[in-house]
């Protein structure tokens, strides 16, 4: 058995690519996200785009093109459906999708499966962004969603890196820390925090009309389900083989590599905010 990899002293080369990434990405976001309608569509499409070809290329490289259109198409397809307010048809089309893309896979009955999955992994996340801003008081919530996983994510690096300490999970992601774990919890919390005070405040929000502890409580969460989605898919691309998903952004690596905790706390988010909805939030 082979030990895990040392972790990596703390490289600010890399963090100043980091930062010069987010001023161009972190913009674009916040920017589709307070306009909604087609803009946000427009945002939501190219990440499934640029999605479906790094899975397929890490899962099933030499077919990636026809595994890529089958996710892409079967994920957009589910997307303008929830957008138009349809979402009853949103999971056949997501059932179908994941059987044409196993369909295009070829060879050994794991890399059918491993493409199909391309098109589970993807949709729920993105269908769920779409119900959260067009959902009363959706721009505030879909603004705590990207507050919340970004503040983990930035949180967690930042606190990790500094503090340091026990490793996490070393046999699937040797650089991440206990201390960057908590830092980036207490950092969504404080997020979430500050994003339902901020509704409250400016007439330009939804008021989401949440007291702060339940605030808090989202946000942490949220930040549980963003530092799960890292570690998923620390171990899928393990599984793969590869070190990053993708070299699309600078310093980050691929799409997935980015938004891989935002696909899981979307999930969450949507769900606090569907209880919301039901009124089982104070």
């Amino acid at each position: 058995m082979t030990s895990p990899s040392p972790a990596k002293r703390f490289n600010w080369s890399n963090l100043r690519i980091r930062v010069a990434s987010a001023t161009v990405l972190v913009p674009t976001v916040v920017a589709a996200v307070w306009f909604g309608n087609v803009w946000f569509l427009a945002l939501i499409l190219v990440g499934v785009a640029l999605l479906a070809r790094e899975w397929a290329e890490m899962s099933a490289h030499r077919v990636a093109l026809g595994v890529a259109v089958a996710i892409g198409a079967a994920v957009t397809i589910s997307v303008i459906v929830a957008y138009l307010g349809h979402y009853y048809i949103t999971w056949p089309v997501v059932i179908v999708g994941a059987l044409a893309a196993a369909l295009m896979a070829r060879g050994a009955l794991e890399r059918r499966a491993d493409a199909a999955y391309g098109v589970i992994y993807i949709a729920p996340a993105v269908i769920a962004m779409i119900w959260l801003r067009r959902m009363e008081a959706g721009l505030s919530w879909t603004l705590l969603l990207f507050t919340v996983t970004w503040f983990a994510d930035i949180f967690a690096y930042a606190t990790g890196s500094l503090l340091k300490g026990p490793k996490l999970w070393p046999r699937f992601s040797p650089n991440k820390t206990w201390s960057g774990f908590f830092g980036g919890l207490v950092a969504a919390s404080l997020g979430a925090v500050g994003i339902v005070f901020l509704s409250q405040a400016l007439p330009a929000l939804p008021d989401l009309h949440l007291v702060w502890p339940v605030a808090a409580v989202v946000g942490l969460l949220g930040g549980l389900a963003t530092m799960a989605g890292d570690l998923w898919e620390s171990m899928l691309k393990r599984r793969f083989g590869v070190k990053d998903s993708g070299d699309l952004i600078p310093g980050h690596g691929g799409m997935l590599d980015r938004v891989d905790g935002l696909m899981f706390a979307a999930i969450v988010v949507a769900g606090a905010r569907l209880l919301d909805q039901w009124g089982w939030l104070p």
